[in-house]
């Protein structure tokens, strides 16, 4: 079944509930009245989040998630055992924001844990309130409740590569062409609604992950078509990789779109590393087209054929350039 990439998702946490003290008087055959005997009640469970490096996305996370409550205490001064703690793994460098927006915890070491929501105390049992003037106490206190609050969680970083787009472009095609995605693949625009990742696999035994993101069109910074979701993924790859059809009509100008489109949601982005990739060499207008490309794009551009497997080899090589140039390092420290 295909499975997409999930870089942002909306949790509630709930803490578990402290289980309730228990109110008995021990009866003994010699002395009835030998004294209260209510046990505690055992703490709830916390809700955690722990960053490893076993996943790589949110897609296993649930809307809700609720730690055990403790158990009530007993007689015979038997506490209740508190609960376990629900411990969530979340990829490394993952940010975790209140329901209004400010950033309360940021995962970015291996092995970091935020505490999302406490379990509530366990409440005491009537045996904890005997005293010298109060020798019998009917009374004993229900365990407190758990903490119950909302967050959303972003992956600081989707992957190495975004692909970058208007709908159609070929974004999934390439994906699966140079990696082991299988995205879905249609001839008509906006196949792609929620990101894909692929890795490419090097001879070194580096592993670069690709993003096929979803498309862009003019307006997404003011909230067009997928727009801000979209401007959000692209945020979170490392380097950019505009790909271009060059089938169409001045796809020079899509270009100056995708990158305007960018610069008004984050003007930090376009300081990122960038390729420019032609896509559909194979087609006859292609050629003509690229000569003009290669003269108004200042960056670099790399023709291929997505579909035909024309020049991917000088495409993966380029990738690795460039993840050796900028990201390799990063990654090691």
């Amino acid at each position: 079944m295909l499975q997409y990439f999930v870089d942002m998702r909306t949790v509630r946490a709930i803490g578990g509930n402290g289980g309730d003290g228990a109110i008995s008087f021990l009866q003994l055959w010699a002395n009835e009245t030998a004294g209260p005997d209510g046990g505690d009640g055992g703490h709830g469970g916390h809700v955690l989040f722990h960053a490893t490096k076993d996943v790589r996305d949110l897609r296993h996370l649930t809307s809700v998630l609720r730690a055990p409550d403790g158990e009530k205490g007993y007689n015979k001064d038997c506490h209740g055992k508190s609960a376990s703690h629900t411990v969530i793994q979340v990829p490394i460098g993952t940010i975790i924001k209140s329901s209004s927006g400010k950033v309360v915890g940021d995962l970015k070491d291996e092995g970091t844990t935020f505490v999302a929501a406490r379990g509530g105390a366990g409440g005491h049992g009537n045996h904890f309130f005997v005293s010298d003037t109060h020798q019998a106490p009917n009374i004993a206190e229900y365990g407190a409740q758990g903490e119950e609050l909302q967050y959303v969680l972003e992956v600081r970083t989707m992957a190495h590569i975004g692909l970058i787009g208007f709908p159609n472009a070929g974004k999934s095609t390439l994906l699966q062409a140079v990696s082991r995605a299988r995205p879905k693949i249609a001839p008509y625009p906006f196949t792609t609604l929620k990101p894909h990742l692929g890795i490419i696999q090097y001879d070194d035994y580096d592993q670069i992950a690709v993003a096929d993101l979803p498309g862009l069109i003019p307006g997404s910074h003011k909230n067009r078509g997928l727009g801000i979701q979209f401007l959000k993924h692209a945020e979170r790859c490392a380097v950019l990789l505009f790909m271009l059809d060059l089938a169409t009509p001045e796809p020079w100008t899509h270009l100056e779109v995708l990158q305007f489109e960018l610069s008004q949601f984050s003007p930090e982005l376009l300081q990122r590393p960038q390729l420019v990739v032609a896509n559909k060499l194979d087609l006859p207008e292609a050629k003509v087209n690229l000569t003009h490309l290669q003269r108004q794009v200042k960056l670099p551009v790399i023709a291929i054929s997505a579909k035909m497997g024309i020049n991917l080899e000088k495409l993966l090589k380029v990738i690795k350039e460039t993840y050796d140039k900028n990201i390799k390092t990063e990654d090691e420290e």
